[in-house]
């Protein structure tokens, strides 16, 4: 692992050296699984990678000829990021896949749930990958194999993590996990030496405000041709396909999730909006870049709309206006209980990263899909401490016979709904996100576990009161009329009853 001496960096592979690539497998089965990925090398290392693009993010300060200090603020349409050529050789690939969009028109029929027409984009996707990537990526490094006869090569690993970025052509879903995928190839490209070269932070922010960043406007996912490379990002490659087909989100919380389909927007944006830092300053915890957005903008529709353009986190902020109806408190309750944090982005960036390891990397849902080959190890981290199992890594099935052992939850029982971390200001760093997963049943599940830590406490508005739980089929409850009945919630597989109203209802005899 390389390192500055503020933040680590992915390691890159020796190529002098030989190495044995495999085919990446499936080895997450359960969530004993999840604990033992927790401490794996691959957990370390995608940990790295993330902390690595959310540190270059930050504004820079940086020293003129006259001795003043200046301050480098990385947006969205900076002119102070250029391109090197493996990012312009990304942004061809990505354009590439958008324009499958265009040949695989949406189905016309009636659904349910996602657009059918998506299985066939999919199909096209993983039938044109291999030769796209030959056309996009340098042959040393798809061709590049062991000395020792080995008939895998980097190709078909990268492979593997590519084609699981765009979401599920079973479910019609997109979510998090196919968000990982991209962000882990990305990061075998790294360890390839597939990127080039350059002082810590530059080529990071070409890959993020190059290949990773989303569309300015909603206008260009439908006007904008695909050609337009400039253009072309993940995730606004993402966002057409959502949109175009209609696709679910994948392992969803509902309203009570930070988003549907995305996370990485969150990190990156409240980078952008943090205190400005040096090449040897610790990564801040809390504080604002000056002249920033205030927290609570996220709620102002105009200032989103004015502010998407270039911060990532408004940006994602502005796709949920998009793609949502209604007061922004009751779709997005979490986005606004973070909203009134008071101690500045740089404590909401801590709080996401923290998050991030929670919500995605610790729930099985989420990562059980994820493969292991070479580039990323499905082995212990020598450095890695134990983890206590939580509700995030066992909520998912049990098949195990013999488990390891785990340190019990007791020593946390008493911890009362406060994060253990959120009264720390210190750094980010990989010993803090290993052990500091907060079990579920200590945060309350409608509030972001470090929103409340220095912060104005966000009450929301009243919602009209439903039916005691008991209630009958049909009844009238405080002057309205409800008829209830049992849905089942698709993420956790558990039923609840949920109750609509009927208006200007004609009543039953035996309920007059």
């Amino acid at each position: 692992m390389a390192t500055t001496a503020a933040a680590p960096s992915l390691q890159r592979l020796d190529p002098s050296i030989p190495h044995t690539f495999m085919r990446p497998v499936k080895k997450i089965n359960d969530h004993q699984d999840v604990e033992t990925f927790l401490s794996s090398v691959a957990y370390r290392d995608i940990m790295i990678f993330v902390l690595q693009l959310n540190r270059c993010m930050f504004p820079s300060k940086a020293s003129s000829e006259s001795g003043s200090s200046n301050v480098e603020v990385w947006t969205l349409d900076s002119d102070s990021v250029d391109f090197s050529e493996p990012v312009r050789r990304l942004q061809l690939l990505l354009s590439k896949l958008e324009s499958l969009i265009d040949e695989v028109a949406p189905d016309t029929g009636p659904r349910r749930f996602g657009n059918i027409s998506f299985r066939k984009w999919c199909e096209e996707m993983e039938s044109r990958a291999a030769s796209i990537m030959d056309e996009c990526l340098p042959p040393e490094i798809l061709q590049r194999k062991s000395e020792e006869g080995e008939t895998v090569t980097a190709k078909e690993e990268l492979m593997a993590y590519l084609t699981g970025s765009f979401g599920s052509s079973q479910r019609l879903d997109y979510g998090t996990g196919h968000e990982l995928s991209f962000l882990a190839f990305l990061a075998c490209l790294w360890k390839l030496n597939g990127f080039a070269q350059a002082d810590p932070g530059v080529e990071e922010r070409g890959i993020v405000i190059g290949v990773i960043e989303p569309c300015v406007s909603p206008f260009y996912l439908t006007h904008v041709p695909y050609g337009s490379l400039f253009l072309i990002r993940y995730l606004r490659l993402i966002r057409r396909l959502i949109l175009t087909y209609t696709l679910e989100p994948a392992g969803s919380h509902g309203v009570w999730g930070l988003d549907d389909h995305s996370f990485i927007s969150y990190i990156l944006g409240s980078a952008q909006l943090s205190p400005p830092i040096g090449p040897t300053d610790p990564t801040p915890t809390e504080g604002s870049l000056p002249n920033a957005p205030a927290t609570s903008d996220v709620t102002k529709s105009n200032i989103v709309e004015k502010e998407r353009k270039s911060n990532m986190y408004f940006s994602a902020i502005g796709f949920i206006y998009d793609v949502k109806k209604g007061p922004f408190w009751e779709h997005s309750p979490m986005l606004y209980d973070i909203s009134g944090i008071k101690d500045g982005w740089g404590k909401i960036n801590k709080g996401m990263i923290k998050m991030y390891n929670a919500e995605v990397l610790s729930k099985f849902p989420v990562v059980q899909h994820f493969p292991f080959g070479s580039l990323f190890v499905w082995k212990q981290d020598p450095n890695a401490t134990s983890t206590a199992p939580s509700a995030h890594t066992s909520s998912g099935p049990q098949i195990r016979t013999q488990i390891p052992t785990s340190p019990s939850l007791s020593a946390q029982s008493n911890a009362g709904t406060r994060a253990p971390w959120a009264s720390k200001p210190t750094s980010v760093e990989m010993g803090d996100l290993r052990g500091g997963v907060p079990s579920s049943h200590q945060i309350p599940a409608t509030r972001a576990p470090w929103a409340s830590q220095g912060g104005q406490q966000r009450n929301l508005p009243q919602r009209e009161p439903f039916p005691p739980a008991n209630s009958s089929e049909r009844e009238v409850y405080r002057g309205k009329f409800y008829i209830s009945t049992t849905i089942l919630n698709r993420a956790s597989l558990n039923k609840r009853e949920v109750f609509f109203i009927v208006k200007k209802p004609t009543l039953p005899e035996k309920i007059k």
